[in-house]
């Protein structure tokens, strides 16, 4: 593996330490995972039964470990399932070092592994965080039992309209700018417009899952280092989009050797739908779900349908 490439740390064993006050659903546990530099949060659903295969879950842009909620839920009788809140988001400070491009994020994920021991995992990732876990099994296969890719962040040549004003938060100044003009905007009508900028249907959100996600938002806004993660991470993005040669993502997606799950939905206004037929192509041997009515978040609109599809993929990869 190249110097360049993601390093196999092999980080000092993990440290429980306290979580401070944020939602968890029924079921679920918070610890926090302490690492040279690195402080994580990690949402757990105990599960179902012993001797399950261990999965981890990694969000996208903006989003947490709570995005997991309802298809980890599906899946405890499944794996051992965890979902990380990426440094900066979620409950999770922001990293030491100030780095959040995609390889520094894919390294936390590859030294959450280490430290605790779970690999081969099933791996799962969202948006940013599929570009994320799509580096780490690229770079670590021995870290990657099966991949799920919900919308990944792959690189696009025409990027949809209703995508712009997320990416225009790379350029600087911007998020400044956009702080200004929505400074009035009350926790409500931010959380209006990321659900109708997420999901297919927004009506689907039931009003307890609203006012969750109002006080989520409220809570995150309220973090000193809120918008700096936020822009730093789609700046990560922009910049893994022009890597060239063997470190670019598509390139990367092509070296992966985990069986490959692909999940798009036919209403995302993040993640173009079109974009579905060239990851099944990059991905060697893996199959697609395409869910026309969904969104940018399809575990969180369909999480029996995704499950589903993750078992039959697991099923597979275990005879296999």
């Amino acid at each position: 593996m190249s110097s360049t490439e993601l390093p196999d740390v092999r980080a000092t064993t993990a440290v429980d330490v306290q979580v401070s006050a944020v939602r968890v659903a029924e079921g679920e546990q918070l610890r926090r995972v302490a690492l040279p530099g690195l402080t994580l949060t990690v949402r757990s659903r105990p599960p179902a039964v012993d001797g399950l295969p261990p999965a981890l879950f990694v969000h996208g842009l903006g989003g947490s470990s709570l995005n997991w909620t309802a298809l980890m839920a599906e899946l405890a009788g499944s794996v051992d399932g965890e979902a990380l809140d990426l440094p900066g988001f979620g409950d999770s400070p922001p990293p030491a070092d100030g780095n959040y491009s995609v390889t520094a994020l894919a390294r936390a994920v590859i030294r959450h592994l280490d430290a605790n021991d779970r690999g081969p995992v099933h791996l799962f990732g969202n948006s940013l965080g599929g570009a994320v876990v799509t580096r780490v099994a690229a770079a670590r296969p021995d870290l990657v039992r099966t991949l799920t890719l919900v919308s990944p962040a792959l690189p696009e040549l025409r990027v949809q309209a209703s995508a712009v004003p997320t990416a225009l938060l790379a350029v600087p100044g911007a998020a400044g700018l956009f702080g200004r003009l929505t400074k009035d905007w009350t926790p409500e009508q931010r959380t209006r417009g990321a659900l109708g900028l997420c999901y297919g249907d927004p009506d689907r959100v039931t009003p307890e899952a609203f006012r969750h996600a109002v006080a989520e938002m409220e809570r995150r806004l309220a973090l000193p280092w809120f918008w700096e993660a936020m822009v730093k991470s789609a700046r990560g993005i922009v910049d893994a989009y022009t890597l060239p040669g063997q470190y670019g993502l598509w390139r990367q997606a092509e070296r992966v050797l985990a069986p490959t799950l692909l999940v798009y939905g036919g209403r995302d206004r993040l993640v173009s739908y079109r974009m579905a037929r060239r990851a099944a192509a990059a991905f060697r041997g893996s199959r697609l779900l395409t869910l026309p009515e969904a969104g940018h978040v399809a575990m969180m609109e369909y999480p029996e349908t995704v499950a589903a599809a993750f078992r039959d993929l697991q099923r597979d990869a275990d005879r296999g």
